[in-house]
């Protein structure tokens, strides 16, 4: 199952470990600067080693902070995959906090400018 093993590759690693769904999205979310180890932006390459400090920005903003306990090469279940890290990740903001976002009335017709000025401003997109 989970063999001990040299250094192994960051993104190999976070996909073993399931905080990424796919190899291919691990190394994308490397090379476009979301995962840094030990503070410092890496590429897919980097190695890692037990001890080192990981931190995955993934959607919405929501960032994972691990500490590598095990290194493993391959994708192995859930409860194999949580005792290789230990999870220091801040907990992600309360429900109640998050604002619904523009809910229209079904049949209301086509928003106005103003009503989609106000939906973007509701989202936080401007």
């Amino acid at each position: 199952m989970a063999e001990e093993l040299g250094p192994v590759r960051v993104d190999v690693w976070i996909w073993s470990v399931r905080l990424v769904k796919t190899r291919s999205a691990a190394g994308a979310a490397c090379r476009a600067g979301h995962v840094r180890v030990n503070g410092e932006r890496v590429k897919p390459a980097h190695q890692v080693r037990p001890g080192d400090q990981v931190r995955l920005r993934g959607a919405e903003g929501h960032e994972r902070v691990v500490v590598v306990t095990k290194l493993i090469r391959k994708r192995v279940g859930a409860p194999v995959a949580v005792a290789c890290y230990t999870d220091h990740s801040p907990p992600p903001p309360p429900r109640e906090a998050v604002a619904p976002a523009g809910i229209r009335d079904r049949g209301a017709g086509r928003p106005t400018k103003r009503d989609r000025r106000e939906m973007e401003r509701l989202r936080g997109a401007r």
